[in-house]
């Protein structure tokens, strides 16, 4: 690690280890391979790797909704859940009831928020209904809209980004990459347009080991040649 911590306003990944046991727990797949990484406020992180590289391991290491089998994060700033990822729902709850909750695990005015749920998601009347009938695009819109309402320092973004029609993907990334320009991010994509346009920061992840680069370009031209 080449930059110096700033007290308790960065992100910092110390030695993350994740794997799997495989062939009924006689060995394992290793997932994450001592990774280290450092994100202060306001930086634009890309990750790179492959399908099944880790990518999404490794951001929902961050976000805190997996844990990794050894190392430390630390988490100087607040972190969101992956957006677009609406795996954490009550399904049995219905798309309101899930907001009501989260907006009082966050301290968020529910009011205000349902206001600019109904409005941005466009679910119309499935908003009053349990979030399993939902489809997973649906899913995704209620998820990303929630995200919205609630200011985060550091947001993650794992390339399902499309949520919905080229129209409804331009007014996320007005919310998001406009509105929100000052936060960090970290995106992990296997494609390397929304990361050249949208960071200043890049690594690749490939066989459990992630490499950063000095400059984004390096990092795409490393991540092609794989």
């Amino acid at each position: 690690m080449d930059k110096e911590i700033n007290g308790d306003s960065s992100l910092l990944l110390n030695r993350i280890n994740k794997f799997y046991p495989i062939h009924h727990g006689r060995s394992k797949r290793v997932i994450l391979n001592n990774v280290n990484l450092q994100i202060m406020k306001g930086e634009k992180w890309g990750i790179m790797g492959r399908n099944g590289a880790g990518k999404s391991t490794l951001i929902r290491i961050i976000s805190g909704s997996e844990y990794p089998n050894s190392g430390v994060i630390h988490r100087g700033m607040s972190v969101s859940w992956p957006l677009a990822f609406g795996d954490a729902f009550q399904g049995s709850l219905t798309g309101k009831d899930n907001a009501r909750l989260i907006a009082r695990v966050y301290g968020v005015d529910y009011i205000n928020m349902l206001q600019y749920i109904e409005d941005f998601a466009e679910l119309g009347h499935y908003l009053s209904e349990p979030v399993k009938s939902y489809s997973s695009g649906m899913r995704a819109r209620l998820a990303f809209a929630i995200s919205m309402t609630i200011e985060f320092d550091c947001y993650l973004i794992d390339e399902i980004m499309a949520v919905g029609d080229h129209r409804f993907t331009e007014k996320c990334n007005v919310d998001l990459f406009e509105k929100r320009a000052d936060r960090a991010m970290i995106i992990v994509a296997h494609q390397t347009e929304l990361i050249r346009h949208r960071c200043n920061h890049a690594a690749v992840l490939h066989d459990g080991i992630l490499t950063c680069y000095s400059n984004v370009n390096e990092a795409i031209h490393v991540y092609e040649h794989l």
